[in-house]
Parts: structure tokens; sequence; C-alpha cells
């Protein structure tokens, strides 16, 4: 039972290696998340027959044979297809550690083992917080973004359901403002917002297209460019090989590395990650955990 109501459960075995704890670490970080980091659980906003319902998922499971409870009030079997392409079930991180066995990366790979990559929650969602997030630091961004969320989407369970479409094509750019937004910013999310509430941006449509037909496509639009389709590609759409050269985080990872002075050129990171490949995209989850780690040991030397 949770908050009066019957829940239904349905319990999930996976293929292990699958670190849980660090899908929840990094959840953790976003404050849009509601995670329970000491009872293993994060609840996740879907939507199933245009209607929200919050879903938790708990681990009951270790990294090597990960299992895990997902509760709901409805559609569980629903509910666990969403579930599983958010958190990425369906990818043998056994095949990844293998290949990154014989790479420079090898050491980062046992550091981290069975650390996937974690979707956002809906394209939509991850769309619209690439175009807030473009050239603001993290913790400004993350502001701007729960702002956006808590003024135009809905709270369930004291969980965060991001805006509909439908909503923020209704809205003029001095309502984006009022929460900090630039102009052009604002501009462009409204703008965005329309065309996918119209019709003219079908986004679940670029699941079946290639990264370089969804990037022509995406970069005709006001607002959008490279880094906004990267991520996008990365964290809406799951593709396995991209690898993020202006990346700041990428940089000083490999910076600390390799023991340079200086940040690596483009030259010098496309040279380090040739025998990455097909997986760019974990190498890149990879070298953003090691920064993240350092980053969380500095602060807890402060503190």
């Amino acid at each position: 039972m949770e908050n009066g109501e019957t829940m239904i459960e349905k319990v999930i075995h996976i293929e292990g290696p699958y670190n849980f704890d660090s899908v929840l670490d990094r959840l953790n970080m976003d404050p849009l998340n509601v995670v329970n980091i000491d009872e293993r659980w994060v609840k996740i906003p879907v939507h199933i027959q245009n209607e929200p319902l919050v879903v938790k998922v708990q681990a009951i499971g270790e990294t090597e044979n990960p299992s895990f409870i997902v509760f709901c009030k409805s559609h569980i079997d629903i509910a666990v297809e969403k579930v599983s392409d958010y958190l990425q079930w369906n990818i043998s991180l056994s095949d990844i550690h293998k290949h990154f066995e014989k790479t420079d990366l090898r050491e980062m790979f046992e550091d981290f083992r069975g650390t996937p990559l974690i979707l956002d929650f809906g394209l939509y969602t991850c769309l619209i917080r690439c175009l807030i997030h473009q050239q603001l630091n993290m913790s400004f961004a993350m502001t701007l973004t729960r702002r956006f969320a808590e003024s135009y989407g809905e709270q369930i369970d004291g969980v965060l359901f991001f805006p509909k479409p439908k909503v923020i094509a209704n809205l003029d750019v001095e309502d984006l403002r009022a929460l900090q937004f630039s102009t052009r910013k604002a501009e462009y999310v409204i703008d965005i917002s329309r065309k996918i509430n119209s019709g003219e941006l079908d986004l679940e449509s670029l699941r079946e297209m290639s990264d370089e037909d969804i990037t022509a496509q995406l970069v005709k639009m006001r607002g959008i460019g490279n880094w906004t389709v990267g991520c996008f590609l990365l964290f809406g759409l799951g593709r396995q090989n991209l690898f993020p050269l202006a990346d700041i985080g990428i940089q000083n990872a490999l910076k600390i590395m390799y023991g340079l002075d200086e940040k690596p050129s483009f030259a010098q990171m496309e040279c380090y990650n040739k025998g990455w490949s097909p997986y760019l995209s974990y190498a890149s989850l990879y070298l953003w955990r090691s920064i993240e780690k350092k980053t969380k040991k500095n602060k807890g030397l402060e503190n």
C-alpha cells in the first residue's frame, strides 16, 4: 500500500553487471528526481495512455545479480516497459565491459563496473532540458529547469511531471522571462513546443532514424545546435557511440587520466578514443563518473 491506494508490483530480473546504486547516485544529482539512496529506490514519472503515473523502482539485488520490484497503481506491464527503456535494462553491460578490458579505460570501467547510461524520462523532457541547459552552469541550469517544471508541470505523489508541449505552446515569452529565462531561450523553448504540439516535429519518429538524419532535421530549428542534438541523442535516445569532444568534463577527465599539463585538443581526444568505438557513449559516461567522483571526494575533504 502507498498513500492509501493499492499498488501493483512486479519483480524484474536482468542480466548483470548493473549497478543501481551508481544509477541512484547520478539521479540524485538532479533536484527534479525523487530518490532514496538508503532504501535504493527512485520514483519515475511516466505517461500511459496520456495519463500521468508514478512508477517506483526499488533494487532488491546486487550488481552481479540485479533484481528490482516495480510498483505502480495500474498498467504494470506498460510501466515496466517504459522504465526498462529509461533505465536501459535491455543493454548488455557485460559485452561493453569486455570491450573496454582491452583499452586504456579498463581500470575506470572496473571502478564503475555495471554503471548504465540512464535516459531522461521522456523525449520532450530531454530536448527541452537540453535547450534550457545550453550555455549555463550546471547549478543554475538545474534551478531554471526546476522552476519551469514546477510552474507548468504537475506534481503527483511528490513527483514532478515535466510540462506537456501543449501547455508551453500556449505561453508568451514574458511568462518564461519571469522565471529568469533569457528572451532567446524562452523563444526557443516555446517555438519547439509549438512545433511538437502541432505535429510538425514528431519526436517519436526520430527513434528509427540515423544519428546523421536526426542531426540534419533538428539543427534546422531555431536554438538547436550540434551540442543540443548530441545531448538529445545520448540522453534521449540512448545512442551508444557518441563522444562530445567539446565537453569540459570529458576534457578534464582525460587531462587527469593521461597526466596532461592542459586540456587535450580535439585531435588528441580522437586519438585516445580510437579503440573505444562502438561504445563511445559509455566511455563518455565513465569519464564523467570519474570527474563526479573526484568532485564529490574533494567536497568531502572540504567539509
